[in-house]
Formats: C-alpha cells, sequence, structure tokens
C-alpha cells in the first residue's frame, strides 16, 4: 500500500507573466485550483472578445483569479505588517474568497452574460455550482 504525502506536493509556485512568481500559500488553496469548477475558468476570456483584434490580449479568468489571489496576499501581508489582526482562518477565507469570486463567468465572460442565460449574473452562477441559491 503506498501512503501518500500531500503537504509537499501541494506547495507549488506559478510563474505568471504579469506577477512574477506566484506561490500557492495553503493546501486548501491548491485544491480549489485543481477542482473541474476552477480549472473551466482556463476556458473563458477575461477580455471578451479582445483577443480576436489584439493578439496579444489573451488573459483568462484562470489568470485573473490567480493573479488577484497574488494580491490578496501582499494586502493581507500589508495589514499584518501594519498592526491589523488577520487571523489565519481569515486569511484563508479571504485568499480562497478571490480566487472564486469569478468562478461562475461563463464563456467570454462579460461579453455573453446575459446573452447564454437572460436576467442570471455570474455571481448567481457562482452560487448555483455550489448548490446554493440566494
Amino acid at each position: 500500500m503506498q501512503v501518500r504525502t500531500t503537504s509537499h506536493n501541494k506547495r507549488k509556485i506559478i510563474n505568471d507573466p504579469v506577477h512574477g512568481f506566484i506561490t500557492i500559500p495553503h493546501e486548501l488553496i491548491y485544491d480549489i485550483i485543481e477542482h473541474p469548477y476552477f480549472q473551466r475558468l482556463r476556458r473563458i476570456k477575461q477580455l471578451g472578445l479582445s483577443h480576436l483584434v489584439y493578439p496579444g490580449a489573451n488573459h483568462t479568468r484562470f489568470h485573473h483569479a490567480l493573479g488577484a489571489m497574488h494580491l490578496m496576499v501582499k494586502a493581507i501581508d500589508v495589514l499584518r505588517n501594519k498592526g491589523v489582526d488577520i487571523n489565519e482562518e481569515e486569511r484563508l477565507g479571504a485568499i480562497a474568497a478571490i480566487l472564486l469570486h469569478d468562478v461562475g463567468h461563463g464563456p467570454f465572460s462579460h461579453t455573453l452574460e446575459h446573452s447564454l442565460l437572460e436576467k442570471v449574473h455570474h455571481e448567481e452562477m457562482s452560487l448555483l455550482f455550489y448548490g446554493r441559491t440566494q
């Protein structure tokens, strides 16, 4: 029987073209990133149809969420250094929240948001992914 160790396998560093090296700060965050609901963001364009005019504008919701997570980690570090009391549970919750803030986006981001499902916002889709309604 093979024993699976998880702690060192889930500590990854991502080389981001905008932010440089992004460290996955916790095993739970790694698990969220690996989840199929989050991985689908690799196929959702952050900039709508811009890449059709500007080929270099190839940025996905996946890239955006990882960058937002990185900035949240930095913001929490700054707040802590200024004496704001943020415990580890609050830190992890804030990082998970920012990572998941766009998980309900559909194809081409806001461009087609109301074309595919009328009067349904991506925030509502996020809640449906997790079996919750407002």
